[in-house]
């Protein structure tokens, strides 16, 4: 099932896609919902971000081919994003001033159905709702100088995710492409994984609750290449679909 979130004359809503159209829901899938039997077709809405987390977790060095040099971590390395970094499918990456290394990083994005604490793998697998596509937009000197990621990795717009929530799909060997103007620049499985998505949930529940809508980057492969004003980034994750997103200066 794809599930995506949408505004149409103002409104917001979920859908379930079905071809070139959106099977329209009440309520949202997180919670309790149904078919209302209304259909519209997709041309005809603006796609938005398919959820509004309370959190939104990164793991970072994830990929073996993401290392640079650097030892293979002993547990998964997470850190914090700002759910206010969220962005729309076709909504515009924003370059800050002070930063001119802005890379895009293509990842799978995991969403939550059920409030999770101290679960093991197998209760963080019941309790993922399904998978997106995103892009960790880092910003490379902020990373590197700044005590803590708060703007290298949650600036406004840098958590672009989409276009929908893909509930069946086989997460632990998905294609992850990468395109800057059409060029590919990342590609990899994600059963290249360094700790797969199950033992990544399961870890983040050791110490943060997590609840129903909440995103988790599960990390990027390869190396990232800078983003200039002009830039369309897409994401593409087999059986997912692409998130695209042009890049803009402020």
């Amino acid at each position: 099932m794809k599930l995506a979130r949408y505004e149409l004359n103002g409104t917001i809503g979920y859908g379930i896609v079905s071809g070139d159209n959106l099977n329209i829901l009440s309520g949202c899938p997180f919670g309790e919902h149904s078919e209302t039997g209304e259909t519209v077709a997709l041309a005809d809405v603006k796609l938005l971000a398919p959820t509004t987390p309370t959190k939104v977790l990164a793991v970072g060095l994830n990929y073996r081919s993401h290392l640079g040099g650097a030892p293979e971590p002993q547990n998964p390395e997470i850190f914090i994003k700002t759910p206010s970094c969220i962005n729309d499918p076709e909504g515009n990456i924003e370059l800050p001033d002070g930063d001119d290394e802005v890379h895009a990083e293509g990842e799978l994005v995991v969403i939550m159905k059920k409030q999770t604490r101290k679960a093991t793998p197998e209760e963080a697998a019941a309790n993922i709702l399904g998978v997106t596509c995103g892009n960790d937009v880092s910003a490379r000197t902020w990373q590197s100088n700044d005590l803590q990621w708060w703007r290298a990795k949650a600036s406004d717009t840098f958590g672009p995710i989409g276009p929908v929530i893909v509930t069946d799909l086989d997460y632990t060997d998905a294609q992850l492409e990468t395109r800057i103007n059409g060029e590919v620049v990342q590609k990899q499985t994600t059963a290249d994984l360094i700790f797969p998505v199950t033992t990544v949930v399961s870890f983040i529940s050791q110490a943060i609750t997590l609840e129903p809508g909440d995103a988790i980057f599960t990390g990027t492969p390869g190396t990232t290449t800078a983003l200039k004003a002009g830039d369309v980034v897409e994401i593409e994750i087999e059986g997912i679909g692409v998130l695209k997103n042009p890049v803009v200066a402020l």
